[in-house]
Parts: C-alpha cells; structure tokens; sequence
C-alpha cells in the first residue's frame, strides 16, 4: 500500500471518485454541486460497453432528475417502459404490470427507459464534466495513499502511463465489481446463498416486440434451467440474456454463441421472439458474454477518507433491473454524507453510519422479495401480495409490486410522482414513522426542491436536510 511519503502529491480536490459509472458519475456531480473540487478517474475511455440496460421510474425521474440530465435523457430518444411483462410462475400466459399502479409513480412519471448503457453512462459522465468535475479517462488507480491511518488521496497510471499521486479528503470507489481498491475498506465481501447465478447474453436485431402499450417492457421468462431477460433496446435492437442457476453452470462451459442458441431454443416465447432474429456480431454488441458473481454485499462500506458506492458495494439480482437504481440511489447517500463532512455539519461516523443503514435497509428489501419471487409455484396475485407484506405498503396489493420494482420501496422524496407527494405532504405526519422509506423521496426532492419529513434509518440516526443533498440531527432525538 502506498503512502504519502513515496513522493509529493502535485494537485490535490476535496474528493476523488474512481470509476466513471453511474455511481461514480453521480457521486462525483452530487458533491461537485455543493461547490467542493471533484476528481473523477475512469480506467477506460467512453463510450464502453456495460450490461444493465433497463432502469426504474425512481432513477429517471428522481435521480435525473437531481442531476439535472432530464432533458438530455429525454432527447437521447430511448425505448420508453410503462412496466413489465413476465411469464412466470403458475400462469401459463405471460402477464404484466404497469408503474403506473403504484400511486407513487402515478401520472406523467410511470414510465422509464431501456437504454443502451454506452449512451447513457456517456451522457451522465458528460454532465459531470459540465457540473465542475475533472473527468480524467484512460487512468488507471493502483491504489489509495494513507496518512496515519486515513486514506487521503490515490496513486494512478495517466493516459500516457506515468504514475501520478493525488491527495484528497475523501477517495469514493466506484469502480464495480472487479474492483481493486474494495479491501482497502476492510471486511470482506459476502456472497448470497440464495442467488448464485450466472449470466450469459447476447444482443439481435429483428427481434419480435410485444402489442400495444407493453412494447417498451423488459419481458423475464422462466425456464426450466433459470430465466430470459428480453430488453427491447431500440426499435430492432434487442439484449436476451439467460440467468442459469449455478448447478446449471456447466451450460455456459465452452462455446458461448453455441451455448446461448441451446438455450434460447429450451424456451419456447424468447424462441418464439427470436424466430426471425439474427444475433449482432460486429461491434460493442457482437460478443457473447458471460456475468458471474451476481449477488453478493460487502460487510464494511467505508473508513476514514474513504467510502465505496456501487458495485464496489453490492448487487443483488438483475431480475427487477435494480442495479443502476441501487448504484445511483447509493451515490447519493453517500454524497449526503461526503457534503456533510466537508461542509463541517456533522462528524464521518455518523454520516457514513446513516448511508450504510439506509442502503443495507434497501437492500434487503428487494432480496427479500426476490427469494419469493424466484418460487415459480406461485402466481401473480401471491407475488403482489408477498410485495405488500415486504414493503409495508398500504397501497393495493398490485400497487406496492409495482412501487417496489419501481424503486419507489425505500420512500426517498425524490423518487415519487407530483400527485402523490401532494397527498403525502397531507397525511405524512399521521402515519408511522416506522414505515417511512428512503427510496421515492428522491424524486420529491427533483421536482420540488425540498425533502417530505424524514426519520431516521436507525434509532438516534441522521435525517435529510432541507436541501436534501446533506444530513441532518433528528429534531426528535435531539430533543429525547
């Protein structure tokens, strides 16, 4: 591990993000908008290649929202989704949801896009650039550098290979999955018993697309060795990957291509879909890949100076297209937090206490309702039914399903409709305060510049503050 003595650091920023990803790229614009010095790295050069391509109500129009990206997002002309389509469980006809049953995504926002994720991570790291940060591609972080203790800046390769250290005050990591710098944390990396899944998907064109209102939907088709994902992309283009359980693993052994064709004929409706298709294989979209190590959860997200966010923390299952939510809902917490600290509000164990509870609480929400779901004996209405239980929605059964896969689970104020945030603002104080959720406040706080009451993910915890991009003390347990 390096430390600052190995050589003088030339520059220095309040903090430096690794990664250029959603997370990374919203982290990065979410701090540098509080006016502090922002440093982004990105390995790769962009556009590149990235699986993930369906987003959620809550990213679109609460976290787009936020950072001021609607109208690009909008103009970008991607394959609007009004819900999703599944055949699933005991039914033997495929069945679907629309967002807008959850009056939480009600009216002008019940939809989101399928979008091609080089376009989109694209447009959010141009957006950094534009919001003050130095965006810096094609360099490479080996590691943190460290004062007594405290991580406080990295060591990098630049574009041209020379090795660079700078110092900062805080070092985000989010560079996925893969990524080098997670230890630095401590703890280690837990892996779910219940999702050991592997991915293996492909892009066509010519693919069938489904009647009517329900042609944008990412359509899901289980099967006897795991599921389909079906992600209409663009009016011809479409992603079909095939998530087989790990006793199915050797199914994706060898020859990919070959591999991915055997399964697609086991399932009759992506089969049926695929009919006259033919499989991209030229260009970004031309391979065939393989996603291994879907679900796992880190038990440690942050030390001194240092906090990771995104993959780098966890992913869960990409049944419900909750991976860029996750990664962009978590980069905002841990903004919060970062803003707070820097701003002199609040101390780092507190705040960085606050981002864990509440993305841990986020977490475990769509896991759990993810082990039900995967029971294929069941139909719809026991799923809906099951997704009430979860939440703790009072909305119909039908409505809390379609609240949670769209985001709206943790109750953050940015990521809900105008409508239902008029109603909310009336009976929110007459309600619980033990069913408050984070999640749907996000898109609140987007169209109406200020948060709906807050509680605490834990007892003694922080709330969000007025401009809903810091922490604050809970009156309550300030007055307690």
């Amino acid at each position: 591990m390096s430390s600052t003595g190995d050589a003088v650091a030339a520059e220095s920023f309040d903090v430096i993000v690794v990664g250029g990803g959603p997370a990374g790229s919203s982290a990065a614009t979410f701090v540098a908008m509080q006016g502090h010095r922002v440093l982004l790295l990105e390995k790769e050069s962009f556009p590149r290649h990235q699986i993930g391509e369906s987003l959620l109500p809550s990213t679109v129009h609460g976290i787009c929202a936020l950072l001021d990206v609607s109208e690009e997002l909008h103009a970008a002309g991607f394959t609007k989704k009004h819900g999703g389509t599944f055949r699933w469980g005991s039914s033997s006809e495929p069945w679907s949801f629309d967002f807008a049953l959850s009056e939480k995504f009600a009216g002008p926002t019940s939809y989101a896009y399928q979008v091609e994720r080089m376009k989109f991570d694209q447009l959010l790291l141009e957006n950094a650039r534009r919001k003050g940060v130095v965006v810096r591609e094609r360099c490479a972080v080996r590691d943190v550098l460290e004062d007594e203790g405290r991580v406080c800046g990295v060591r990098y390769l630049d574009a041209d290979g020379a090795e660079q250290h700078t110092r900062a005050r805080f070092v985000v990591d989010a560079s996925g999955n893969q990524s080098r710098l997670q230890g630095r944390v401590g703890g280690r990396r837990h892996y779910s018993e219940f999702f050991q899944n592997i991915a293996l998907y492909g892009y066509f064109e010519g693919g069938r697309r489904a009647p009517g209102p329900h042609s944008g939907n990412i359509t899901c088709v289980a099967f006897e060795s795991g599921w389909f994902w079906y992600i209409p992309l663009t009016d011809t283009l479409t992603s079909v990957g095939a998530v087989v359980r790990k006793e199915c693993a050797d199914r994706v052994r060898g020859e990919r291509e070959e591999a991915l064709a055997q399964l697609i004929a086991e399932c009759p409706l992506v089969s049926e879909y695929l009919a006259e298709a033919e499989r991209v294989t030229d260009g970004p979209y031309g391979e065939v890949r393989v996603r291994k190590d879907y679900s796992y959860l880190r038990d440690v997200f942050w030390r001194p100076g240092m906090t990771l966010v995104g993959d780098a923390v966890g992913f869960i299952d990409p049944l419900f297209s909750s991976g860029v939510h996750m990664a962009t809902f978590g980069a905002l917490l841990a903004a919060r937090s970062i803003n707070s600290v820097l701003r002199g509000d609040l101390g780092e164990e507190e705040c960085f206490a606050e981002y864990e509870a509440r993305y841990r609480r986020e977490y475990q929400t769509f896991h759990d309702f993810l082990v039900s779901f995967y029971d294929v004996t069941r139909d719809e209405r026991a799923y809906f039914s099951e997704a009430r239980r979860v939440t703790r929605d009072s909305a119909s059964d039908a409505g809390a399903f379609a609240g949670l896969v769209g985001g709206g689970a943790s109750d953050d104020a940015v990521l809900i409709s105008d409508s239902y945030q008029d109603q909310r603002k009336k009976d929110l104080r007459q309600r619980s305060r033990e069913i408050h959720r984070e999640g749907h406040r996000i898109q609140m706080q987007a169209a109406f510049g200020e948060p709906a009451d807050d509680a605490p993910a834990v007892q003694g915890g922080l709330v969000v503050a007025g401009d809903g991009m810091h922490w604050a003390r809970d009156a309550e347990s300030a007055r307690a």
